[in-house]
């Protein structure tokens, strides 16, 4: 084995969380669209007065409508098709014989660009930013100019729902002749300690001159409290029409570190000096931490942590794959509230967006770069474009990433099926691997792998610094006995299916069920799949494990297992149990609401006092028969209560709970668990309350009623006060009550919905997964008693005023204010 690859210490330090040049410009504002083919819009003077009018980001696809003929593993959407979309801008005559670019975050897929009728360059992977100079085809005049963009995403591309449209932001950038390259900068930290962290600054400097320049890169490091703590600076040659680097360091004493706690940020104010004149100015937030991977575990800032970690898809549901800062923001503080302490991007290179927020929450990342290589998982996927783009696309990626101090490791695939070509697979894993090390060689290379174990036996794993395991918990151990140098994680873990407040009797481990929902006990998934429990079991059992990734922390649009399909089959559409289209996974559905399941999680990765009671109290019908009563909870012991007489008091760790299993490579058909506690209570309407103790004092309780008739809808929103910036969300919960403010668990009662003020109701959603409402109408049925709005503000200061009604249950208001 390649001992110096597992034993890394890897000290970075981050760029990316902002970049500020001579002059850079949101571009988001004022396109016009059109969704079908449009011979000759690329040239300036195309007719487009029937074209829409919309502002970036836009994801054209989650308007819908959901339709069988679209395929249910890609969200029953029409993401697919020829999409165009144009913008005119005058351009300042300061601004001629300047460099002028133009850059998108992010095109899905297949982005064609053009200015002024000229093709300027394209660009296919929908997942990666890219940029292209377009000074030489503007007018300075103060005439219009016209960019244009085709986008064609292609049916059978994807597993899951990708978005379509330019989804994410675009920016014009005006920069001096000499300045500061795209992605210029990367800051390293050889050395990270309590008292002291070395910063290397290595500074990428373009001239675009016809002769050699002589420049001053200076750096100035601010504390996280905004002083001033040190500087270093370089004269260094550019030649013509080339570019050049400089390599500074210098000392930062007692460091505020970054970790998942205090994600302390510094700032780095880079400019380039030409004949004693400011020329660029390129401004960076940076984290000081450490990260060092062995067999025995991982390190951050020479502390043990173990990831407890889930797998998140692009899209943010009822919005689609548009990037929205607050939709980003609200989902991973979720996910923190639920323990997590480290997001895996599946399967796809993130956004900017999440990676700001990430290093701003402190959350670590396993950024991820392929889903698949060459060999095909559906016909149309990324492998048509693999030998032309692979390396440019992850070099990009990196390049783009390598700064943020959230970012932990690279992975550059995942269930690849290069995994069971003995012959050549490991070339190419090795091949993606090498070009991770040219770009950023002080962060591991890694792969979610799941082709037991052909991997291991195929010289397949070796070539990545950190092999990922996917749904193989039983054999951590046999990878340690027979590879005792190589560090693991459990790379995607559980796959465990539900839908939100859905309970089925008697608890059966079925396959499917005919209500096409899940039962939310928390033990149905695929047959690779298994309960949370058992990923908790076998990472105590091997305590040299770095932790796992769930799969997933939030449900997501497509891949509708257990119903639809088969994963990975290239047989094409999953819409075998329409209407079926959004996944099941999730520890938290598509509207942000979290299942039982993220309190399962949540008993096992927190500390703070915590307990949960499930299922719902309303059995009518039922009265006398035993109804299976869990509880999940952090406390020592919990007592379970039923109309105030006492159902007995359970040990947490020696009161066992028997969960049904039955999963690839596992022969017992049952599992003790020690992360939950059960009941078998005779049900008769009223109450139930759990009660937890640590040390003998009670420290939480959680008290669930039978809920009478819906009386009446309760709103609450999740900021009373957002942005007046025309992007900035607020998440209005509706909840189906009766007169004594209970949860009706069963209500799916048509809430309607009318918005008046600074704003407008941008989406709307339930998270029933099969649930065919337009994400964009003005009413929702709720389900399992709730609903969800979203608020979008204006560019305005103001009020939004969100009216709810629903027949005989009245109306509800919530008001908003946007600053």
């Amino acid at each position: 084995m390649m001992k110096k690859l597992f034993l890394l210490t890897l000290l970075i330090s981050v760029v990316a969380i902002t970049e500020m040049h001579a002059q850079t410009t949101n571009f988001d504002a004022s396109w016009q669209f059109f969704n079908a083919e449009a011979e000759g819009a690329e040239k300036p003077d195309f007719d487009t007065s029937k074209w829409r009018k919309l502002d970036l980001p836009h994801d054209w696809a989650i308007e819908g409508p959901f339709d069988e003929k679209y395929n249910a593993r890609c969200g029953g959407l029409p993401f697919h098709g020829t999409g165009w979309y144009r913008k005119n801008f005058k351009m300042d005559a300061s601004a001629k014989g300047k460099v002028v670019r133009v850059e998108f975050e992010g095109a899905m897929y297949n982005a064609h660009v053009w200015v002024n009728g000229e093709f300027v360059g394209n660009r296919p992977y929908g997942y990666i930013g890219f940029e292209f100079d377009i000074s030489k085809h503007l007018k300075y005049d103060g005439s219009n100019n016209v960019i244009a963009v085709r986008l064609q995403p292609e049916d059978l591309s994807s597993r899951w729902y990708p978005g379509a449209g330019i989804y994410r932001s675009v920016w014009l950038k005006v920069d001096e002749r000499v300045h500061v390259g795209h992605w210029g900068t990367y800051i390293t930290t050889p050395t990270v300690t309590e008292k002291l962290a070395v910063v290397q600054n290595e500074t990428t400097v373009t001239n675009k001159t016809i002769l050699p320049v002589d420049v001053t890169v200076n750096h100035d490091y601010f504390s996280p409290d905004g002083k001033k703590v040190a500087s270093a600076k370089e004269d260094i040659k550019v030649a013509a029409n080339a570019s050049g680097t400089s390599n500074v360091w210098c000392n930062i004493e007692n460091p505020q570190r970054w970790d998942t706690d205090t994600p302390n940020l510094y700032k780095v104010v880079t400019t380039i000096n030409q004949n004693g004149k400011v020329v660029d100015t390129y401004e960076t937030k940076i984290g000081l931490r450490s990260i060092a991977f062995t067999k025995d575990g991982f390190f951050l800032n020479n502390k043990k942590v173990r990831f407890n970690g889930v797998c998140l898809h692009h899209d943010n549901g009822s919005l689609g794959a548009a990037i929205y800062r607050r939709a980003d923001e609200r989902k991973l503080q979720i996910m923190k509230d639920m323990g997590v302490n480290a997001i895996r991007t599946s399967h796809n290179m993130p956004s900017r967006t999440l990676l700001e927020l990430c290093d701003e929450l402190g959350l670590m990342v396993l950024d991820e770069a392929f889903d698949v290589w060459k060999m095909e998982k559906v016909p149309n996927g990324y492998n048509v474009f693999f030998d032309e783009w692979a390396e440019r696309d992850i070099k990009d990626m990196i390049r783009r990433d390598r700064n943020h101090p959230s970012v932990i490791m690279w992975s550059t695939g995942n269930e690849i099926i290069e995994q069971k070509d003995k012959k050549n697979g490991w070339k190419v894993a090795k091949r993606l691997s090498d070009y991770c090390k040219e770009i950023d060689p002080t962060r591991p290379t890694t792969m979610g792998m799941n082709n037991f174990p052909n991997p291991y036996t195929f010289n397949f794993a070796q070539q990545v610094d950190i092999a990922g395991i996917n749904y193989k918990p039983t054999k951590y151990e046999w990878v340690r006995e027979e590879f005792p140098e190589l560090p693991m994680y459990g790379s995607e873990t559980s796959s465990c299916t539900s839908s939100r407040g859905v309970y089925h009797l008697p608890i059966e481990k079925y396959k499917t069920h005919e209500s096409l929902h899940v039962t939310s006990y928390d033990l149905i998934g695929p047959p690779w799949a298994y309960p949370p429990d058992v990923e908790f079991h076998f990472q105590e059992q091997n305590p040299y494990n770095m932790g796992e990734f769930i799969w997933t922390g939030f449900d997501y649009l497509g891949e509708p297992t257990p119903y639809g399909g088969k994963d990975n089959s290239t047989n094409g559409y999953w819409n075998g149990d329409w209407p079926s289209h959004s996944s099941y996974f999730g520890a938290v559905d598509l509207c942000g609401f979290p299942k039982d399941r993220f309190y399962l999680y949540q008993s096992h990765w927190t500390t703070k006092p915590m307990i949960h009671l499930l299922p719902h109290w309303n059995w009518k019908g039922m009265e006398g028969q035993n109804i299976p009563v869990y509880c999940y909870t952090n406390c020592d012991s919990a007592e379970l209560f039923v109309n105030g007489k006492s159902m007995g008091k359970k040990v947490k760790g020696k009161d066992l709970t028997e969960l049904k299993v039955n999963f690839l490579r596992y022969e017992p058909k049952t599992f003790q668990s020690k992360y939950r506690l059960s009941w078998e209570v005779p049900y008769q309407a009223g109450n139930i309350k759990v009660v937890g103790y640590k040390n003998g004092k009670v420290v939480q309780e959680e008290q669930i009623f039978t809920a009478g008739k819906p009386a009446k809808v309760t709103l609450s929103v999740d900021r009373e006060t957002i942005d007046a910036d025309g992007r900035d969300l607020a998440y209005v919960t509706v909840r189906i009550e009766d007169k004594n403010g209970n949860l009706c668990p069963n209500a799916d009662n048509q809430v309607f919905f009318s918005v008046k003020g600074a704003g407008n109701l941008e989406a709307v959603d339930n998270g029933n997964q099969i649930s065919l409402e337009s994400f964009q109408a003005n009413h929702r049925k709720a389900f399992s008693g709730m609903c969800l709005a979203i608020l979008k503000s204006s560019n305005k200061s103001g009020l939004i005023t969100l009216n709810a009604k629903s027949k005989g249950l009245g109306s509800a208001k919530i008001v908003v204010e946007t600053k």
